[in-house]
């Protein structure tokens, strides 16, 4: 039997929470996410938070843009004139970019830069016709019964 790998769907959708589960729970796979690692947290019912952990970076190293249905995040790290010697170096200074792909209505809040971690704040903004309301019965009737008493 071929299994799939569901890996990149998995660490780069965002609203997809229910789906991204069923797939990890089916294929009972683990992922390994690579450079910068990142959490994607659920804040809330329709709010989500992207964590980077981007040691040695500085906030105009980074640069967030939104294209239809696709987060994209990357970072430049500019050369260090600084002559050293370095005993370790465990601290990446590499460049990167990181795309996630946004699930319909999914809107970037706001970013944020504190402590070597980079925030992104998203939130799900349904339209009014596509969240959930109830139907009172016999209220789409009353224009027909107006018509019937003529």
């Amino acid at each position: 039997m071929r299994q799939f790998d569901f890996a990149p769907l998995y660490r780069s959708t965002i609203g997809f929470d229910r789906f991204a589960q069923l797939l990890d729970t089916v294929s009972g796979l683990d992922v390994d996410a690579g450079y910068p690692p990142y959490n994607i947290e659920r804040l809330g019912e329709n709010e989500y938070r992207i964590t980077m952990a981007v040691a040695g970076f500085n906030e105009d190293e980074f640069k967030i843009d939104v294209k239809e249905s696709s987060l994209s995040v990357s970072g430049e790290k500019k050369p260090d004139d600084t002559e050293r010697t370095f005993l370790h170096r465990g601290i990446a200074a590499r460049s990167f970019e990181r795309r996630f792909q946004l699930a319909d209505y999914v809107e970037v809040k706001g970013a944020d830069f504190t402590n070597g971690l980079l925030h992104i704040d998203l939130v799900r903004n349904l339209p009014e016709r596509m969240k959930p309301r109830s139907i009172a019965i016999g209220s789409c009737c009353q224009s027909r019964k107006i018509e019937e008493n003529a």
